[in-house]
């Protein structure tokens, strides 16, 4: 599929796919919904000492930098798999330019002081170029595992798995209908730990009652500013 580069309004950059018309983040700004949703109201709202999470579709590889970011930010041991059915080439990677918008963190490099934005460049390289189907540590406190898989049949085959955090970043319910049904929200829940979240953009109705049919105690929590009025999240009590 082709797919275009479009400047959001955050300054932070997405992919346009014209043949399903749908864009990998929110034009209203990339950097500041995946902050929003996936970080603030996914990853630090675990209570998970050792968080293990699960995003369904790595895509350009924005919500696992702001994780791994996270991770070294708050010194916390982070295990991060993520599920791909249509990998990007690192040609269209670079355009995205992640590194540059000036992504906080305090980490020093081992024995050596580098530049954050070296660091955060040299990261988002490490989580594209690691192999597929093989996890890998990315740093000591950040481990990656990408799959590359159709999504539905990895959480079929997948039930002994565990997670404390769920990313459901897949292309919208129109675009892909086969991901936001009751039973692909129940597989997730008999893979997900007690006290569990599941967070997704999608605040439609539909969605939430298949969330809610799962078995989650589902909120809709304000959206990420200037960006959609509500989100989604789910909790595995």
């Amino acid at each position: 599929m082709k797919r275009e580069l479009i400047t959001t309004n955050d300054g932070s950059c997405t992919l346009f796919v014209p043949e399903i018309e749908e864009h990998y983040h929110s034009v209203k700004g990339a950097c500041t919904e995946s902050q929003h949703i996936f970080i603030k109201q996914g990853l630090k709202a675990s209570t998970a000492s050792t968080p293990r999470v699960l995003e369904i579709g790595f895509g350009t590889g924005l919500n696992a930098l702001l994780t791994l970011i996270e991770a070294e930010k708050e010194e916390k041991l982070v295990h991060y798999t993520s599920l791909e059915l249509y990998p990007l080439n690192w040609e269209l990677i670079e355009q995205l330019d992640y590194p540059h918008l000036k992504l906080t963190t305090d980490s020093e490099a081992e024995n050596t002081r580098i530049p954050a934005e070296q660091l955060i460049e040299e990261w988002f390289e490490q989580l594209h170029q690691a192999p597929w189907n093989e996890p890998i540590a990315i740093t000591k406190r950040f481990s990656l595992h990408k799959v590359h898989t159709d999504i539905t049949l990895w959480i079929n085959q997948n039930g002994d798995e565990r997670f404390d955090v769920v990313y459901f970043d897949a292309f919208s319910p129109e675009k892909q209908p086969e991901l936001w049904t009751p039973e692909i929200f129940g597989a997730l829940y008999a893979m997900m730990k007690n006290e569990g979240i599941l967070v997704t953009y999608c605040a439609k109705g539909v969605v939430r009652r298949s969330l809610q049919n799962a078995g989650f105690n589902v909120e809709r929590l304000p959206g990420p500013p200037n960006g959609k009025r509500e989100i989604l999240r789910a909790t595995r009590l």
